[in-house]
């Protein structure tokens, strides 16, 4: 059967969302001059990249600090936001994209670093961009089941190794202009982290009541974009046509049962550039008044990228705003998630 998975929190709320930016800036003007020489010989406009993706930097770690210690940051800061102690924490579970090893999970160093107990679940969900809001869902169902009490969700991403690799590649290679247009969305990612803390909703009615969303998968499609350490290769007309008919599509089918189509205050979608907000916005018809936007100054932070926008817009929301996070990632899947601030 055709369709949405619908799922609802009973007693979930967000108590803290904490990002932390990536400390290095590189502009896109930075980036066109260090392929000047492959852009001139291709035939490619200086100033391409921002023109069609909006963003003008995006943020890299400098090499001396890991995903996981990133993670590990924003999770402890977001704990001492929430007021929560480490001891009292059930579950940490990482939703990068980056990990420089396969095993052991990215989680056991968030765990570690943070100093959180032997009795706290650690793991990660590795979804694409969608792992953030895939992990809001699991340790939303996780307390409502009584599992845990107080739970931690993270995420990292260092894109520099694949960002250095992909440069090296496109300025001293003799690539094709289709293979310089495939690796043209690695320009657009950036680097960052956040966490978010949540626990039980009847114990902090300050917090922000998470009340549940939809997912839907479009699979046929997850070939789309295909990324490793080393390179990552996207078809970017693919994915803006079929990534934005998938969230079309969730977000009509949803609309009976959640009317997010009005009274929503906040639309926070998932970042990757103008040209895919635009064509999201007008898809759904929600306002631009209330999409807020990180990608001009950020980039794509991958799964790091929707909830960094969202810590940026919480200062600006009041008691009772509905906020609707929309997410769409490789695969292709899509997945929303609905707080109440």
């Amino acid at each position: 059967m055709n369709g949405n998975t619908s799922w609802r929190a009973a007693n979930t709320a967000l108590l803290s969302i904490n990002a932390i930016e990536a400390p290095v800036v590189v502009t896109s003007d930075e980036l066109d001059e260090r392929l000047a020489g492959t852009m001139k010989r291709l035939g490619i406009r200086p100033g391409l990249l921002q023109r069609v993706t909006g963003i003008r930097e995006r943020r890299l770690y400098a090499g001396d600090v890991t995903c996981g210690e990133a993670a590990a940051t924003a999770g402890s800061k977001a704990l001492s936001e929430a007021g929560i102690d480490a001891s009292d924490v059930g579950l940490v579970i990482n939703t990068s994209v980056t990990r420089y090893h396969l095993e052991p999970a990215v989680s056991a160093v968030v765990h570690e670093a943070m100093g959180l107990p032997s009795s706290a679940m650690n793991f990660d969900i590795t979804n694409a961009c969608l792992g953030f809001v895939n992990g809001l869902q699991t340790a939303s169902a996780m307390i409502d089941a009584g599992q845990v009490r107080y739970a931690v969700v993270v995420g990292a991403e260092d894109i520099s190794p694949m960002f250095d690799r992909t440069l090296d590649r496109l300025a001293n290679q003799p690539v094709t202009r289709q293979e310089y247009l495939d690796e043209f969305a690695s320009l657009t990612l950036g680097s960052g982290a956040v966490a978010a803390v949540l626990g039980p909703a009847d114990a902090h009615p300050e917090g922000h009541r998470v009340r549940g969303g939809v997912a839907r998968s479009g699979s046929s499609h997850h070939g789309l974009c295909v990324a490793s350490a080393e390179q990552m290769v996207a078809d970017g007309r693919g994915l803006l046509e079929h990534g934005v008919a998938l969230v079309g599509e969730a977000f009509d089918a949803a609309d009976e049962e959640w009317g997010w189509s009005s009274g929503v205050a906040r639309y926070v979608f998932h970042q990757v550039s103008k040209i895919h907000m635009a064509a999201l916005v007008e898809r759904t018809g929600v306002p631009w008044s209330k999409v807020p936007e990180s990608y001009p100054v950020l980039g794509n932070v991958g799964p790091a990228s929707l909830p960094m926008t969202l810590a940026r817009e919480a200062d600006s929301l009041e008691p009772g705003d509905r906020v609707l996070c929309l997410g769409v990632g490789s695969g292709l899947n899509s997945a929303f998630c609905e707080i109440v601030w």
